[in-house]
């Protein structure tokens, strides 16, 4: 098999994914409830915040590029990414590169990760409270207060104090309600394209690689030892074995331990992992972990993990029995995960697909 499925279970408690009114959510028609969710694009740049952590690299540079109207005001044009697979969040996350116009040619690349946004588990086992929060310094005396008048004039302290007559106001408290936040159990899926994740397409009718008179990557790219060969998309560039082994550990290591740490300086959350699943087959990996609703009891769903499923592979971390009733849940389980995906992707054939 040519893809790698990853189903990964998370437990939130009063946390913000992203701010969306307080927290982004989606409604579910079924249930008639609103779900939390973080989108596949934030899931994405947490797993490569992470992945570039790892080997500490910095991330590939983006070119924005600006024009100045006959108005005077500055207007943003287009946006390049940098194009080049030696870049590592570049070869995983993929790239596109279109210029103004249409005058030049479209270069792209799409990532060999698919990734799912992350969701609840089930509409019934996650939620979106919402609560009341303040911003309150009026303990402190050196706070300061400028308040404009009508005509923009800043009012002395008499005045100020004369406005505040008969007001019940104070200038350094602030309610701030119905603020929604996202608790409950919640679910990720990620596909790996084995066939793509370490080869770029030397297909000139749909390029993926620059070829420019400042600039020829392909080039730059076969000194550096990437090997010619060929898979289902045509002739390819792969990058060289040593290279591979460098970067898989650290590929799986963000793949199993990413988390989204954006949006929460106020309400951060652990988010730890209860299971991952790893399997070959889309259906069993969907079926692995998944919520049943009960027969007994209307509005009620139960979490299950099917920790013996043929061709899955499944991990337990201590954490999930406080949730969700399990029988091999293990202290080591995420690095039990990491060690088979590492195998799983180092045991394919880069270099002989064909």
């Amino acid at each position: 098999m040519s893809t790698i499925y990853i189903r990964t279970l998370k437990h939130a408690e009063h946390t913000v994914f992203g701010v969306e009114d307080g927290q982004k959510r989606y409604f579910d028609p079924q249930f008639k409830r609103y779900v939390p969710y973080s989108s596949g694009q934030q899931v994405k740049r947490s797993l490569i915040d992470k992945l570039s952590s790892a080997i500490n690299e910095v991330p590939a540079p983006t070119t924005f590029i600006f024009a100045v109207n006959t108005k005077n005001e500055l207007k943003e044009e287009e946006v390049y990414a940098t194009c080049d697979p030696s870049f590592t969040d570049q070869l995983f996350g993929g790239w596109m590169k279109a210029g103004k116009g249409g005058k030049t040619r479209t270069i792209k690349r799409r990532s060999p990760l698919s990734i799912s946004a992350m969701r609840g588990l089930h509409p019934l086992l996650a939620g979106v409270p919402r609560e009341n929060i303040s911003f309150d310094r009026s303990d402190r005396s050196n706070t300061e207060f400028i308040v404009r008048g009508a005509k923009g004039e800043i009012l002395n302290d008499d005045e100020v104090i004369a406005l505040l007559q008969g007001k019940d106001r104070s200038l350094s408290r602030k309610w701030i309600p119905s603020n929604s936040r996202a608790t409950g159990l919640f679910v990720q899926d990620i596909a790996i394209d084995l066939r793509r994740l370490f080869s770029v397409s030397l297909n000139n009718f749909e390029p993926e690689l620059e070829k420019t008179e400042q600039k020829d990557t392909e080039k730059e790219l076969r000194e550096k030892g990437w090997i010619e060969s060929e898979n289902i998309f045509g002739k390819c560039l792969v990058a060289p074995k040593k290279e591979r082994e460098r970067l898989i550990p650290a590929l799986a290591e963000a793949i199993i331990d990413w988390t989204i740490t954006s949006n929460q300086s106020r309400t951060f959350s652990l988010m730890e992992t209860l299971a991952v699943t790893i399997g070959e087959n889309a259906n069993k990996i969907a079926s692995s972990i998944r919520a049943k609703l009960s027969d007994e009891e209307d509005d009620k769903a139960t979490p299950i993990i099917e920790e013996e499923i043929k061709g899955i592979d499944t991990f337990i971390s201590t954490a999930a029995s406080g949730y969700i009733r399990t029988k091999s849940e293990s202290i080591e389980a995420m690095e039990d995960a990491k060690a088979k995906l590492i195998e799983k992707m180092l045991a394919f054939d880069y270099e002989n697909q064909l």
